[in-house]
């Protein structure tokens, strides 16, 4: 696994603007979380004009009992740094969790298939909690690609067997992705997507061939058998479990007037009052916000 964790170390740990480390520990120390990873669109792009996307990891257990069960904590920040409003959405949950989730020891795919995709390690409170990070997030590297052997072609490009991973958890989730999703993800750095896939394979005890660019993963029936049965429970609980984090945020989303009326307002040029009564009971405000964005457009 040496290997497989050293690449991912020096990646995790490379500079990252400056606003985006800052706002990462401001926002980590206000959820009382230990380390900030950061990953998503701005990852790639640098636009500080967007929304950053934070998972804060913190020691202990939830602090409240539906935390507990569905994880993680949803919430959206905006943070002043050197003048500059930076904003985020932020998942928070405990890093044992993260690192069970990340094993595949749970019925989630979303952990290990967001990890396996490049993220920025921006602030850590020590030096054990980032090891233990990066430990976790090489255990999602090898869970994804166990289950890239498993739906990937009998040979083919290391993009094949992920373009055909993101498919499947895709599908398996409730989530609505453009046609392409996947291409556009593994086109951003095919070569490091090249490289990952034979280190975590390695890492994960998968056996394979390669011939220039063509691999061909050699999976034991025992193990075949193994991960489609878990594949199939992924797949049996994957809708229902993201449908009831949808529940969740809608009652849990801490911020999420703010979030809504800057997304409004980012879309549209409508800007949303902010109110007391909108912050305290967000559902409630709802319809008189859509009708107010229904006449905005009407207009325009």
């Amino acid at each position: 696994m040496t290997a497989l964790t050293d690449f991912l170390a020096t990646e995790l740990q490379r500079p990252v603007l400056p606003e985006v480390a800052q706002a990462g520990r401001l926002i980590a120390e206000r959820l009382g979380g230990s380390a900030a990873l950061f990953y998503g669109s701005v990852l790639r792009t640098g636009d500080l004009d967007g929304l950053l996307d934070f998972y804060v990891l913190r020691e202990g257990r939830s602090r409240t009992a539906i935390g507990r069960l569905l994880w993680p904590d949803v919430s959206y920040h905006e943070v002043s740094v050197g003048g500059q409003v930076i904003r985020a959405k932020v998942a928070a949950m405990p890093l044992d969790t993260f690192a069970r989730a990340a094993q595949g020891d749970t019925i989630d795919t979303t952990i290990w298939a967001r990890f396996v995709q490049p993220a920025a390690l921006v602030w850590s409170q020590d030096a054990d909690f980032s090891r233990r990070t990066i430990d976790a997030v090489a255990e999602a590297a090898m869970t994804a690609s166990r289950f890239a052997a498993l739906h990937g072609p009998a040979a083919g490009d290391a993009l094949d067997f992920w373009r055909a991973l993101f498919r499947a958890t895709y599908a398996a989730e409730l989530r609505v992705e453009a046609p392409g999703r996947e291409d556009q993800i593994l086109g951003y750095d095919r070569a490091r997507y090249r490289t990952l896939l034979t280190l975590a394979w390695r890492a994960a005890g998968v056996a394979f061939d390669q011939h220039g660019d063509t691999l061909s993963a050699h999976l034991p029936e025992p193990r075949i058998a193994a991960l489609a049965g878990a594949w199939l429970r992924l797949e049996r609980a994957g809708k229902r479990l993201n449908l009831a984090r949808l529940m969740k945020a809608a009652f849990t989303f801490d911020g999420a007037t703010r979030y809504a009326a800057w997304k409004i307002e980012r879309h549209t040029g409508l800007q949303v009052l902010v109110t007391p009564f909108r912050e305290r009971h967000p559902i409630m405000a709802a319809p008189g916000v859509l009708w107010q964005l229904w006449r905005h457009t009407a207009l325009r």
